[in-house]
This record gives C-alpha cells, sequence and structure tokens, in this order.
C-alpha cells in the first residue's frame, strides 16, 4: 500500500507541473483566432475589390460599341444637316443671303450688342448689371488718366515745338534777309567784273589777255554763288516766311 500511495502521489505532483506549462498557450488561442480572421477577412476584401473592378472594366468594355454607335448617328446626322442647309442655301439663293447678312451682323460689335441687350440682358439682375456697369466704369476711369497723362505730355512737347519753330522762324527770316542782301552786293560786283572783262578785250597783249582770264574765272564763281543763293531765297519763300 504504501507503493501505492507513493505512486498517486507522484502522479498528483505531475498534473499541476503540466497544467502550469500549458496555460499559457491556452491564454494566446483567441489572439490567433483573430489573427486568422482578419487574414479572412482581408482575403475577401481583397477578392471583392478584384471582381469589382473586372465587373466595371467588362463594362466599360462593353459599353464602348454603343458610345461608337451613338458617336457614328451624331455624326451621319451632322452631315445630313449640313448637306441639307447647302441644298436649302442652293435652291433658296435669297434666302442664304440674308441668313449670311444676319450672321454678319451678329458678328459685328455693335449689332451685336445692341441683341443681347434687347434678348438676354433682359433677364440679367439688376445687381449683376450694375456690377458690370461699375467694372467698365473703372477701366473708363483708367483709360482717361491714361490719355490725360498722355495729351499733357503731347501738349507740353508741342508747345517746346512751337517755340523751337517761332525762334528758327525767326532766325530764319533774319538769315533770309541776309542772304538776299548778299546775292544784291553779289550780283553787282558780278556786273563790275563783266564791264571789267569787256574792257581788257580792248586792250592788246598777252598780260591784258591773262588778267581778262583771271576776271572771267571770277565772274564764273560770282555766277555760282548767286545762283546758290538766289536758291536758298526761293526755299524760304516757299516756307511762307517773308524775305
Amino acid at each position: 500500500m504504501s507503493g501505492e500511495e507513493e505512486g498517486r502521489e507522484a502522479a498528483t505532483a505531475t498534473i499541476p507541473a503540466a497544467n502550469s506549462s500549458t496555460k499559457p498557450w491556452v491564454e494566446e488561442l483567441p489572439t490567433i483566432e483573430n489573427l486568422i480572421d482578419s487574414k479572412d477577412l482581408a482575403i475577401r476584401s481583397a477578392q471583392s475589390l478584384f471582381h469589382n473592378s473586372s465587373t466595371h472594366l467588362r463594362t466599360f468594355q462593353d459599353s464602348l460599341p454603343q458610345a461608337s454607335s451613338y458617336y457614328k448617328s451624331y455624326e451621319d446626322a451632322f452631315f445630313s444637316k449640313l448637306k441639307e442647309g447647302v441644298m436649302i442655301a442652293k435652291e433658296n439663293p435669297g434666302a442664304a443671303v440674308g441668313i449670311t447678312l444676319t450672321a454678319a451682323l451678329c458678328l459685328m460689335r455693335g449689332p451685336r450688342r445692341f441683341l443681347f441687350r434687347n434678348t438676354l440682358g433682359r433677364f440679367q439682375s439688376e445687381e449683376a448689371k450694375f456690377s458690370r456697369a461699375e467694372k467698365n466704369v473703372k477701366v473708363l476711369s483708367l483709360s482717361v488718366d491714361l490719355m490725360k497723362k498722355e495729351s499733357s505730355k503731347l501738349l507740353e512737347r508741342a508747345a517746346l515745338a512751337e517755340k523751337d519753330m517761332k525762334r528758327g522762324q525767326k532766325e530764319l527770316m533774319n538769315s533770309g534777309g541776309q542772304i538776299h542782301r548778299l546775292a544784291k552786293s553779289v550780283y553787282k560786283v558780278e556786273a563790275e567784273a563783266v564791264d571789267l572783262m569787256d574792257g581788257l578785250r580792248e586792250i592788246p597783249g598777252r598780260e591784258a589777255l591773262k588778267l581778262r582770264a583771271e576776271v572771267a574765272s571770277m565772274a564764273s564763281l560770282l555766277r555760282q554763288q548767286r545762283v546758290s543763293l538766289d536758291r536758298r531765297i526761293r526755299k524760304i519763300s516757299e516756307l511762307g516766311i517773308p524775305v
């Protein structure tokens, strides 16, 4: 009996030890089950997403022929209407000319604004009209300021040019008078040279001939100067400046 009791005590002593060693693994079972459930849920979500993507792709591919058919029908309808319009214009040239003139008038700024103001413009609110008018007033104010500055600059420049013109006109008048007096003096000297040359013709000899050639050269030079002075006087007179 003592041997059996010792065996029972040994078996009883080993059971708690085994239970103490297996207890942590049993406690981790819920965590492992949660991980497995999360993995299954992720796999099902991925499969569902792939299935939905495939479904949308097939739907888009199936709708392509229908869209192409709609486009073809609209294209045929457009060209049919275009051909019909050409035939109508060919059969009714007066109406075609009227439509063309109406379209041209609508493209012009004035008639287009008048048409808009008397049709679509009536449906605009007072606030929208006031906002647009206020914007136009600001733009107009900027344009007026810019033109005012530019006009002031140009008027100042014109005033300076007028002063320069008057001063130049006065100087040109004085120069014209001096040129006129010089031309008279040149004419007198030229006449004297001609008289001297005529007197030298009556004197024989080589020396007289030499002097006559020298006087003839001076008379020719005086004639050229007189012609240049007379030409300048005519140009000054054409400008309206008295000489």
